[in-house]
């Protein structure tokens, strides 16, 4: 799955560089949005995000495109890959701004696990 994301003004430091924060924050978006997709009908948490490296600088108005594939499928959680480039690069060719990989875990409604359903 893809998506996009413009980088804007309120997004920067005082470098002109992206916050990271909001990189993260977008990440976990991406791959929350796929989870439902896949699972439509389950509660999902964030339960872990693997490495954080940011590889490249990100600056105002690039379009940053997030791609996520699903990795592994558990019984109560699923985990997905989720890659950053900038808009006009694919992952055959464009440089790899940003990847890790994302748990989230079904939950009902006191918030305790619960199986996946399909």
């Amino acid at each position: 799955m893809k998506n996009y994301k413009l980088v804007l003004p309120e997004h920067l430091n005082h470098y002109g560089f992206l916050f990271g924060g909001h990189l993260l924050k977008w990440v976990d978006e991406m791959a929350y949005i796929a989870a439902n997709i896949d699972f439509p009908g389950n509660d999902f948490v964030t339960i872990s995000m693997d490495d954080v490296l940011f590889k490249h600088s990100i600056r105002n108005g690039d379009i940053l495109c997030f791609s996520t594939v699903r990795r592994k499928l558990g019984n109560t959680s699923v985990s997905y890959s989720v890659k950053v480039y900038r808009e006009n690069e694919t992952e055959e060719e464009g440089t790899v701004l940003f990847e890790t990989n994302m748990t989230f875990v079904s939950i009902d409604q006191e918030g305790k696990k619960q199986m996946i359903v399909r």
